[in-house]
């Protein structure tokens, strides 16, 4: 096993908190507004709305749909901002029902438009965002037939296609056909998935390496992978094939996989998956589906849960986020 090379650093980077996520997610597009210096300046008042918004625990119940909002004296409307202006803010009410948990982008390669894809407890929504200050809900793809709801969703897209997996029993990998989306909204029936691939039945994340068409389901319930990295083929994005799986370190929470392209010749042109596995930075070269090998396993001082990361676009450096080192 070889160790990690010493020129990607580890470094750590904070991530905006899932009320803000919410507040993004939903509204689509933020116009910068440099009428505020930054956090430090944030009035008293604003402080207070800030402190109010986090502490409302029935926040989505509560909120209305607004329009452009100007980011000023720290708010825009009720809502705590710095450096932002609120292009547009559509409740959960209004996109699906339930809560959000998570979001991914699709831009249609024919006409333009751009949409939000939006996890949500019951399912999933699509929003025309193309024009950031009038966003147009266009409908709901239900979770699979007979699959309960879950509290956590998450979305990657490849080859004009989402692909869906959730925490739900039974969840597998859902698979949507975003060109449907040009025939426009389809408010009253929803939408109807394209595919199901049932490989493993729950999963955390799904991670996909758009250079190969390959699709990386962590966090899944298969009993071969132990809870950790689900090799799936996606290169026929209507019929995912099964593919592998990495199982040698346990559980993976999050992962990203690239075809590698840094400073670390040896490696030049493989696929390599950057796996966060509760306590450490897993490095896996998945080239060979049949025969995936970790290269590495970092771990660090003060860790508290290895959650998330990214690399540059450089490869030279990751960006390691904890979730519970504070």
């Amino acid at each position: 096993m070889k160790s990690i090379p010493s020129f990607l650093k580890i470094a750590p980077v904070v991530f905006l908190g899932t009320v803000a996520l919410a507040l993004i997610a939903c509204s689509g597009v933020f116009a910068h507004d440099d009428s505020m210096p930054g956090n430090a300046q944030i009035p008293p008042h604003a402080r207070d709305t800030m402190r109010a918004f986090h502490e409302d625990h029935h926040h989505n119940e509560n909120l209305s749909a607004e329009g452009i909002t100007a980011c000023s004296g720290g708010v825009a409307g009720t809502y705590p901002c710095s450096n932002v202006d609120l292009m547009a803010f559509l409740p959960l009410a209004q996109i699906g029902g339930g809560n959000g948990n998570d979001i991914w982008g699709w831009t249609d390669p024919v006409t333009g438009k751009e949409f939000a894809i939006m996890g949500l407890t019951t399912g999933t929504a699509f929003v025309d965002i193309s024009d950031p200050v009038n966003p147009v809900y266009y409908g709901h793809l239900p979770p699979p037939a007979g699959v309960s709801n879950s509290s956590w969703r998450d979305i990657k897209v490849y080859a004009d296609h989402a692909f869906i997996g959730s925490e739900a029993l039974g969840s597998g990998l859902q698979v949507f056909d975003l060109t449907v989306l040009r025939d426009g909204p389809s408010l009253v029936d929803g939408f109807v998935e394209t595919a199901h691939y049932t490989g493993f039945s729950t999963s955390h994340n799904i991670v996909i390496n758009t250079q190969t068409g390959y699709a990386y389901a962590v966090g899944t319930n298969n009993g071969v992978c132990a809870r950790g990295i689900h090799f799936v083929d996606i290169s026929d994005p209507a019929n995912p094939q099964a593919a592998g799986c990495f199982a040698d370190d346990g559980y993976t929470h999050d992962a990203q996989c690239v075809t590698y392209a840094g400073l670390d010749f040896e490696h030049a042109g493989k696929e390599i998956c950057f796996a966060f596995n509760e306590d450490t930075l897993t490095i896996v070269d998945v080239t060979d589906k049949a025969a995936p090998a970790q290269l590495s396993r970092t771990g660090y001082a003060n860790r508290g849960y290895s959650h998330q990361g990214w690399l540059t676009e450089d490869h030279r450096y990751f960006l390691l986020g904890d979730e519970l080192d504070e």
